[in-house]
């Protein structure tokens, strides 16, 4: 069948079936004249990838709406049915986006439906504590509904597995084959939320995980008598961009004894159409223009901000000029597996079997910090589910003792009280840290300096490509055979030393399109296509005697390889 055919065959199935609601065929009808947006909606259904489900709003296999959510959640229940779970239990969180406590509770009643108990918060909740409360309430699974830091039109649908940690791949594969025998709407079964209530198979949830949550998130303070005694004289800019971390990261800072913390007004409650920023995510500088400017206004010591389901954070300090300077992921996680370790050192608890854990695509920065401390470095795939599936076998075996986890993309996790990065603890980290480096007369950005003078100048870089719809990812597809079909033996007069192509399964890790190119100065860069938006991302990292000399070498490698990539753009 082509893919022509295929596409009207789901468009007809979409306007017949007797189980959808007019309003989304009258949006469907509305498109009827327009073959390419048809094809766009329905070439694909949405698939699993680093973040589960995730795309634009609107009707259509290849977008998410309550049939799409309805559907996944009917696969899902059928895995957990055919599980060891003797009476199957899961626990649901969403966001501040649009769409997302009518998507949370569509998958509750399909979840009662099938006879399986649905454990729902109240009010939107961050993503970290969904991955806390499926441990907390020993359920057997979770769901998130959040598209992360993507633009407003998107949503998502996340699944974590019993150990609180986002689905692998083997078991993703799994719910997905379930997810494809569901053929029809009419195939999903479910009740209403009144007769779920009264069953018992919906039940809501609140303040006592919430407090549950904080105490677990501040266990892992390191100073917080430091932070009492410093408190009065540090001063922290938050914001939540409009997003579910205001209340969990003030709470956070809150007990561990941080007594001035001002949230950006602007964004502090949620809005899901993040109406004061281009993009709601703290990886980009401009999501920071009104924290920067309150921050300005009180001499604040550091900046935080978290995305809108609250498991990324980035910061901002003070340079050397008295300017806010924004640390990029890598330099944050550096910063704070330094002062983590060091930490623990001073107290006489730095563990000998401790391990930090970090994805191939992070600097290898906070690997030799680690190292200096004598505590292994492991590396996975990206995106933190593989952390988390590291944290749950250290935690069965006993090998190791987990201390941090992170990625280059502002994802970080220190305790074992979850299984998913968690911007609240990364901002009680960071604060505490910058807190504990000001009682010495040092703000972060002088011990990143301190740092790059005894490890080295590491400098990395993230370009990324957006192509959207089916010729998008043809484009993609086609950039990636190109370069393993045609490795570079040298670049810029250096030569490769090794070529990984994880499709291969190395290093006993899960099968992956990705590569990565490592130069004989230890210089690499690396592949990957988003499994969560429709982009190509090229991860570039040098390490210099010097930042001018790193910087001079990173820039020279970004022109060579993505003057390549672009043949394809």
């Amino acid at each position: 069948m082509s893919t022509q055919t295929r596409v009207q065959e789901q468009y007809e199935l979409w306007l017949n079936d007797q189980a959808i609601d007019q309003a989304t065929k009258e949006e469907l009808r509305s498109i009827s004249e327009d073959a390419k947006e048809i094809e766009d909606r329905f070439y694909r259904d949405l698939e699993f990838g680093t973040g589960g489900l995730r795309g634009v709003i609107g009707a259509g296999t290849n977008r998410m709406n309550a049939y799409t959510v309805a559907r996944a959640t009917q696969g899902l229940a059928q895995f957990l049915l055919k599980s060891d779970a003797a009476a199957p239990s899961v626990v649901i969180a969403y966001d501040s986006r649009n769409q997302s406590p009518e998507f949370a509770l569509e998958a509750a009643k399909v979840l009662a439906g099938n006879g399986i108990k649905a454990y729902v918060f109240e009010s939107l909740r961050t993503t970290p504590e969904l991955s806390f409360a499926v441990r907390y309430l020993k359920a057997d699974a979770g769901i998130v509904i959040t598209a992360s830091h993507n633009p407003p039109e998107y949503n998502g649908y996340k699944v974590y597995g019993n150990d609180g940690g986002q689905l692998v791949p083997d078991q993703a594969e799994q719910v997905i084959a379930e997810i494809r025998g569901v053929q029809s709407f009419a195939d999903v079964l479910r009740l209403s939320r009144a007769e779920a209530e009264r069953q018992g198979l919906l039940r809501w949830i609140g303040d006592d995980v919430d407090a549950a949550y904080i105490r677990a998130v501040t266990s892992v303070s390191l100073n917080p008598e430091l932070v009492q005694r410093i408190s009065d004289d540090f001063r922290i800019v938050f914001t939540p961009l409009h997003g579910a971390g205001n209340l969990s990261v003030r709470a956070a800072l809150a007990t561990i004894g941080f007594s001035q913390v001002h949230v950006v007004s602007e964004q502090e409650l949620p809005d899901a159409n993040f109406s004061t920023v281009k993009s709601p995510n703290p990886e980009e500088r401009e999501a920071f223009t009104l924290a920067i400017r309150e921050a300005k206004k009180i001499n604040a010591d550091i900046i935080i901000g978290t995305d809108p389901d609250c498991d990324r954070m980035g910061a901002v300090v003070k340079d050397a000029q008295g300017e806010y300077f924004v640390l990029s992921g890598n330099q944050s996680g550096a910063i704070m597996v330094d002062y983590l370790l060091r930490s623990l050192q001073e107290r006489g608890e730095l563990p000998a079997n401790g391990v930090v854990v970090k994805t191939i695509v992070t600097s290898e920065m906070g690997a030799v910090v680690a190292q200096n401390y004598g505590t292994q470095v492991v590396n996975t795939l990206t995106g933190f589910k593989y952390i988390g599936e590291k944290m749950t076998q250290y935690e069965r075996t006993g090998e190791a003792q987990f201390l941090f986890g992170y990625e280059e993309s502002y994802g970080y996790l220190a305790g074992t009280y979850a299984r998913d990065k968690d911007a609240v603890i990364a901002s009680m980290l960071i604060c505490e840290a910058a807190a504990y480096y000001k009682s010495q007369g040092k703000t972060l950005y002088d011990v990143l300096q301190e740092l790059y003078g005894k490890y080295g100048y590491f400098l990395e870089k993230l370009e990324s490509r957006t192509l959207k719809g089916k010729d998008g990812v043809e484009k993609i597809q086609s950039i990636m055979q190109d370069w393993r079909a045609n490795a570079p033996v040298e670049l810029n007069g250096l030569q490769v030393v090794k070529v990984e192509d994880f499709s291969q399964g190395l290093y006993g890790l899960p099968v992956e399109n990705v590569l990565k190119y490592t130069l004989e100065d230890d210089s690499w860069f690396c592949l990957r296509p988003s499994g969560t938006e429709p982009k190509i991302k090229v991860y570039f990292a040098v390490r210099g005697t010097s930042g001018e000399g790193a910087a001079s070498a990173i820039q020279g490698l970004v022109q060579t390889v993505m003057s390549r990539v672009d043949q394809f753009h």
